[in-house]
């Protein structure tokens, strides 16, 4: 498996999420003889998962695991090739048509992210050691906001991991470095809103310190001298090993990389960076797409979804031309919070009644629960407009649904809907949930981070909308349509950065002439996709198949298609590549018409 700075952070960018393993304990799948050797590569895969991503370990409770950080250096990195291969000989070596149904999904699985990770060896990714929301000290943040510690043992563990860190900030640098050597370079801009966040991280006052939160909520089964002495080391190890590291990446970005990096975006620019992209696409949507397709189902999406806008404005009374419409809803202060506590409550609101929309569409709904937050102000500035960040049943940890609470004017409620719809439910926290809660699936399943299904299933979910009967005015389902074209705009902006050599006013025209987006949201949302490569593409590409198997069940179920079972069958057992998802969903058609 490959850990990166980027890899990691893409869990943290626009609807793509943070996710805590589940808390269900493995169970063995066996119901054919040779399920019992696949079952025994799966555990011993488990074992290697966790002693590399020792933040998932983690989370699931394991104390020894929240003492260790990740190894994001070239050398651990390819020290994988060995056992990465020797679990695809093992799997190789077992027959999938000897397999269960269920075992020959997981085989399928396994096998897909084995050689996806061994290929991505060959590429050397972790030379993009950073985006434009950041380095190590987003992550840091995110590590400090999102654990509870329940003893003093993990409490212990937790300040071995934060003097972990200064290997982390070390490693990413010299992974950096390695892309100034051979010219796989973030372009300026990127750099520049990276070195915005870094400057803010030196800047952070010590009563405001997010690595030293959790040492303050201890449980009163702590004892007091405990608790002092543990807040007493946690302090000592940032300002011995994190306040030094912070000081030196800001000193890196400013003094060594802004210099060389490129007014050019578009790493289709850089050495080898067009194989590099191709093979980053295929990774995100799981298809083997070319760049030039996804450019084209980009084109026809944006068609497509201008004339349903055409529709809702006219419904809405406008009697003007598109961009005067768009002009509207970006200027009338009708469509604006008046204040960061306002925005969030509506937030709130729209949550809640989310919730209560879920019972008609789904069977079963996850045990976890979430909460609404603003994005952190440190960060709020160069991040995306919302996010979902998973919990941990095992740690006490809610999940949360973050808004991003600044630039008020940048910030239009028609669509908040749509936001809440992907990041909160049915979106992201259910599918998530469901995924972490997934009865008797194997450790790599349900810490799987799939991003066509995951970012196809937010989009999905920003659609269940109009059956939920959310969207209130036609000003909200304008803001739905805007967001789907946002997306579609993904696939054509993408493509056309990193594989066309598209300047970036060539990609922001496709958002500004045919999308709501606020001006501060389409920048911020530029940078992203410069800065990360080929993710964007995952989104449109997932959303159509979903629908597209929907169709399929409905065309051939007839009377007998029941949309709660549906999905139940497409979230229950997990993510899936899409052409998996395609199989097991074919065989839970065949089932359903053959009752």
């Amino acid at each position: 498996m490959k850990i990166s700075y980027l890899a990691i952070a893409a869990m943290l960018a626009a609807g793509s999420p943070i996710m805590a393993v589940a808390q269900t304990p493995p169970a063995a799948v066996a119901t054919a003889p040779a399920d019992a050797a696949l079952n025994a590569v799966i555990a011993d895969y488990e074992t290697y998962l966790k002693s590399v991503d020792p933040i998932s370990a983690g989370g699931e409770g394991d104390v020894e695991a929240m003492g260790r950080v990740p190894d994001l250096s070239q050398e651990f990195e390819l020290a994988q090739r060995a056992p990465l291969e020797g679990f695809v000989r093992r799997l190789t070596a077992i027959d999938p048509a000897s397999l269960s149904h269920a075992g020959g999904i997981n085989h399928a699985f396994l096998l897909y992210t084995l050689n996806r990770s061994l290929e991505g060896l060959d590429y050397d990714t972790s030379r993009l050691a950073f985006d434009s929301e950041g380095g190590p000290g987003t992550w840091a943040l995110y590590v400090g906001g999102s654990t509870r510690l329940n003893s003093v043992a993990e409490a212990e563990a937790y300040i071995k991991r934060i003097r972990g860190f200064g290997q982390i900030y070390a490693q990413t640098t010299a992974n950096a470095r390695r892309g100034l050597d051979t010219g796989l370079v973030q372009a300026r801009s990127v750099t520049e809103s990276a070195l915005t966040l870094a400057r803010n991280d030196v800047a952070i006052k010590p009563d405001a310190e997010p690595l030293l939160k959790p040492l303050s909520t201890l449980p009163s089964t702590v004892s007091q001298a405990d608790k002092d002495r543990l807040s007493a080391e946690a302090t000592a190890a940032v300002s011995e090993t994190i306040l030094p590291a912070r000081q030196a990446w800001r000193t890196f970005l400013e003094s060594d990389y802004l210099p060389k990096a490129p007014v050019q975006p578009g790493i289709g620019n850089r050495p080898g960076g067009k194989e590099l992209y191709a093979y980053l696409v295929r990774g995100h949507t799981t298809t083997d797409l070319t760049p030039d397709q996804i450019h084209q189902i980009g084109l026809d999406e944006v068609a497509r979804i201008r004339s349903r806008m055409d529709v809702e404005m006219k419904a809405s009374g406008w009697t003007g031309d598109f961009a005067g419409f768009l002009n509207f809803l970006r200027t009338d202060h009708q469509f604006y919070a008046t204040s960061r506590e306002a925005l969030l409550q509506q937030a709130s609101e729209m949550a809640k009644r989310a919730d209560g929309g879920l019972p008609p569409l789904f069977a079963t709904l996850p045990r976890l629960t979430y909460d609404v937050q603003p994005v952190p102000p440190q960060i709020e500035e160069n991040y995306t407009t919302g996010r979902y960040n998973g919990g941990s049943m095992q740690n006490g940890v809610s999940a949360h649904y973050i808004v991003n609470t600044s630039k008020l004017d940048q910030r239009p409620l028609y669509e908040l809907p749509a936001l809440t719809l992907h990041e909160a439910v049915p979106g992201h926290h259910l599918q998530i949930a469901l995924q972490q809660e997934a009865p008797g699936q194997p450790y790599f399943r349900r810490q799987a981070n799939v991003s066509a299904y995951t970012e196809g299933w937010g989009l999905y979910a920003e659609y269940l909308g109009e059956e939920m009967g959310f969207y209130r005015t036609p000003y909200e389902r304008f803001g739905r349509l805007s967001y789907e074209m946002w997306r579609a705009c993904r696939l054509v902006a993408d493509t056309g950065l990193h594989w066309m050599g598209w300047t970036e006013e060539q990609a922001r025209a496709c958002f500004r002439d045919n999308s709501a987006l606020a001006p501060h949201n389409i920048e911020t949302e530029l940078q992203r996709y410069i800065g990360w490569p080929g993710q964007a593409t995952a989104y449109k590409i997932g959303e159509i198949r979903l629908r597209e198997i929907r169709a399929r069940a409905e065309r051939e179920l007839g009377p007998k298609f029941n949309i709660r079972t549906f999905h139940d069958a497409l979230l229950v057992e997990g993510p899936l590549p899409l052409a998996l998802l395609d199989q097991r969903m074919d065989a839970w058609i065949a089932k359903q018409k053959a009752k």
